[in-house]
This record gives structure tokens, sequence and C-alpha cells, in this order.
């Protein structure tokens, strides 16, 4: 369940008193000229509503604009002394280390997403209703954006027929994306839907190259052959397999890469917070009808009932809430990431969510898989990651072309997505008291280090591109 177009002033609530707004972009002064915050308010455009980064038009003076804009938002700034005085006192401990920021933002993204997916799947143990449980995830996330209007965190932006028709499409995508990918995750194993949804970077390929006309690079093709084997192995050997968990997986992969084809044409400079909230508003009206009709009778029967019966009101209501909430903050968090590292860093880091959200469901439910379903996992695993690492270096020789490129290094940031998914593989694991055998770990291992190569060729790739454009 896993968004960058859209993306223009908005600065993070959780870092707006950490970092300066860029000159290009609006500000209010606030008791003092050194004093600025930006009028966007708060991020919350999660990673899953990302266009691909293929997708992206660097050389638009749009493009150049949204990415220097977000990354001129987060410089650390230094404090201030008094007003009277007009020196600037020594800067703080973030400020002097902004490394310290970033690792918490990459810490509580990989947490928030191990949770969310522990969380997600014991609800499904005891009540397999996904499309009502989808809705919940929307309608927590909406409360939350309304909260936010009320008290003018952000302001709410005004939105015309002009924006909502670029947003209908982006949010009826959005919405299967998450309602299949929830209709998998009740249906089969944490584990086996992150191995099919490992596919994404696949279609997000194949959409790129014969839907938007533009040409990949024969090495990011070659780079996905792992994938599509490793999920193909997996699948044959998947203890828990069935095809509803399996097509819904794909349909959530073709849905997720429509949607960053239509968000790459609904650019537009309302702030990431208010097209997150409109969005949420839109996708959650798209789902409500669908979890009436096929869900709305049993739960009256018998669905409501059964479940208070078996964990009680109090912890039905308390779990729907939680997990909504982590929905919406690990997807907040994924963002304020993204806009404090390179392509590449984010890349490799969200490849180790993954890895991190399989070995944990694992630990957790306690689910057992074949060594060749282990085998299959890690090469997918690996796949992926060599996939993004060499796509992240593509983008980011494309940023470094046009100047856009002003932070952390891609290769760090790739680096950091792997990792990411080795601790949500490694807490689900602990979490589900999941069994694996040797042939699964190794699988595991395998696939990982995939992943790393991949981001490494790609981080090179992007470099040479740079240099190359740069002479």
């Amino acid at each position: 369940m896993e968004s960058r177009v859209l993306l223009t002033s908005g600065a993070t609530t959780i870092s707006a008193r950490l970092t300066k707004p860029a000159a290009r972009i609006n500000t209010l002064a606030v008791s003092s000229p050194a004093r600025l915050i930006t009028t966007g308010g708060n991020v919350v455009w999660g990673r899953q509503l990302r266009p691909s980064l293929l997708n992206l038009d660097y050389s638009s003076p749009a493009s150049e604009f949204t990415k220097s804009a977000k990354r001129d938002a987060l410089k650390p700034c230094p404090s201030t002394a008094s007003d009277s005085a007009g020196d600037v006192a020594p800067a703080g401990l973030l400020a002097k280390y902004p490394f310290l920021i970033t690792g918490f933002f990459f810490f509580m993204w990989y947490f928030l997403n191990v949770i969310f997916n522990i969380l997600n799947k014991k609800i499904y143990n005891y009540f397999p209703y996904p499309y009502f449980v989808s809705v919940i995830h929307l309608a927590v996330g909406v409360v939350y954006c309304l909260g936010s209007w009320a008290v003018g965190l952000p302001k709410r932006a005004p939105i015309d027929s002009n924006v909502l028709k670029l947003l209908i499409p982006v949010a009826l995508c959005h919405a299967l994306g998450h309602v299949t990918s929830n209709v998998s995750f009740a249906a089969v194993a944490v584990s086996f839907t992150h191995t099919i949804k490992a596919l994404e970077p696949f279609f997000n390929a194949a959409a790129s190259q014969f839907i938007l006309g533009q040409a990949i690079p024969i090495t990011l093709w070659l780079s996905l052959a792992p994938v599509v084997i490793g999920v193909a192995v997996a699948s044959l050997t998947e203890l828990s397999f069935n095809w509803l968990g399996f097509i819904s997986a794909m349909i959530s992969n073709i849905s997720f890469t429509y949607r960053s084809i239509y968000s790459k044409k609904a650019m537009t400079d309302m702030d990431s917070t208010n097209l997150y909230a409109y969005i949420s508003i839109i996708a959650l009206f798209v789902c409500i009808p669908p979890a009436i009709i096929l869900e709305g009778p049993q739960l009256l029967k018998h669905g409501f009932s059964d479940a208070i019966a078996k964990v009680g009101m109090t912890k039905f209501i308390s779990d729907l809430f939680w997990v909504g909430m982590f929905y919406h903050l690990y997807n907040q968090l994924a963002t304020n990431t993204l806009e404090r590292v390179a392509p590449l860093t984010h890349a490799v880091g969200n490849v180790l969510k993954r890895v991190f959200v399989i070995g944990f469901s694992i630990i957790v439910f306690g689910n057992k898989i074949s060594t060749q379903t282990a085998i299959g996992t890690s090469i997918a695993i690996a796949g992926v990651a060599i996939y993004s690492l060499i796509k992240a270096k593509i983008e980011e020789e494309k940023r470094l072309a046009t100047n856009t490129l002003e932070r952390v290094a891609p290769l760090t940031h790739a680096v950091g997505n792997v990792l990411k998914r080795v601790f949500v593989i490694g807490f689900s694991i602990i979490v589900f008291g999941n069994k694996i055998s040797t042939q699964t770990a190794i699988g595991t291992s395998i696939a990982i280090a995939g992943v790393a190569i991949y981001s490494l060729i790609k981080a090179k790739i992007e470099e040479e591109k740079r240099n190359l454009k740069s002479a």
C-alpha cells in the first residue's frame, strides 16, 4: 500500500519547526522577518500516491520548481537570537546534525508501516471484511484531514471544477488499488501479498514504455527479470496461495500504475496536504458503495456481532481506529522521508520496507513457507532492489542535469530504503512468530543483495548521465 508529482509547496508538520522555506515559496512572517512558516501546511502525500520516477518530466519548468521547492523547504534552519540583537545563535543539535532527523523519519516510516501491516492482518483474522476495513482506513484519514482544516493546519485550499476533474481519475485508481490490496491481505499471507506487489515496478516500466512512450533503458528491463521470476517461483509454491489473493494483488499493481500516470497529468500548485485530503474524500465515496453492496448484508447479519464476540466492543473499535491512523501516518512519513533524501536512497529504503514487512509478518503470524517460496521471494525482492537502484540512478542524473538535486546523495537514500525493507521483514517475523527455513532465509538474503546491486547500478547510470550533461 504503498507520491511525488503533486507535492509542491507543503512542508511537513513534523519538521516545520526545524526547517526553513526557500525564497521561491510563499511564506508568512511570524513575529519577525527571521521566522517564517510556509502557507502550505504539513505534508501527508504518502508513497503509494506517488507516480513512478520514470513518469516524471524533469525538463519541465513546473517539475523543476516542484522538486527544488520541496528540497529548499526542508533545509535545516539555524536557531536565531533575539530580534533586537540581530545575531544568529549557535545551531541546535538537530540543525547541526540533520541526519538525525532523516534517521528518525526512516525509523518512524518503517515502524508505522510494520505496525499497520501487522494490525491490519490481525483484524482480518477475526473480521474478514476487506471492503469495510478499506473504508475505515480512508475514513479515519479524512477525519484527520478535516480536523487539520478546522484548526487551520493547513488552511483549506479552494478547489474548482478543473482541479476536481484532474483528481477524480487519480482518486478512482487509488481507491481500486487500495481495496484490492486489502482483499489480497485478507485472503493470503501478508508476506505473499507483498511479494506479488513487488511486481509494481514492472507494471510502471511497461506503462512508461508502451503508454507514455518513454524509452526504458535495457538495463532496467533486465533488472526486472529476477522480479518476475521470483514472484513466479514464490506463487507456485506458496502454501497460502489462492487465486483471489493473487489476482487482487495484481489488480492493485495495475491500479497504482495508472494512478501514477494520472497523477502526472494532475500536477497542480495546490499543497500536498490539501491534495491528499481531497483525493481521500473522493476515494472514500468511491469505496463506500462496494462495501455496502458486497459486505453490508453479512456485516449486519453476523459480521459485527461475531467480531465483538471474539475480541469485545472496545478492542474492535480501537483496532479499526488505530489501523486507520497507522495507514494515514505511515504514508505521511514516507513523504517526509522522500523530501529529505535523494530518490535512490528512498528507493532502497522502500525495498527494505517490504523486506521488513514480509519478515515480521512471518514471525508474528507464524506462517509456514516452503523453501521454494522463500527463494522466490528473495529473488523478487533482490530484483526490485536492483531495479530501484538503476532507476533512481537514472533519475538522479536527470536531476543533476537540471541542477535540482541539492540534498542527500541518491546512493544514501537507496541504501536506507533497502535497510527499511530488512527491518520490516525482521520485525514481522518476530511479531508473528513465523517459522522460516534455512532456504527461505538464504533466498531473502539473495533478494536483498540483488536490490542493493540494482540500486548501485542505477545510481551509477544516473551519475554518468549527469556528468555527460554537465560537460
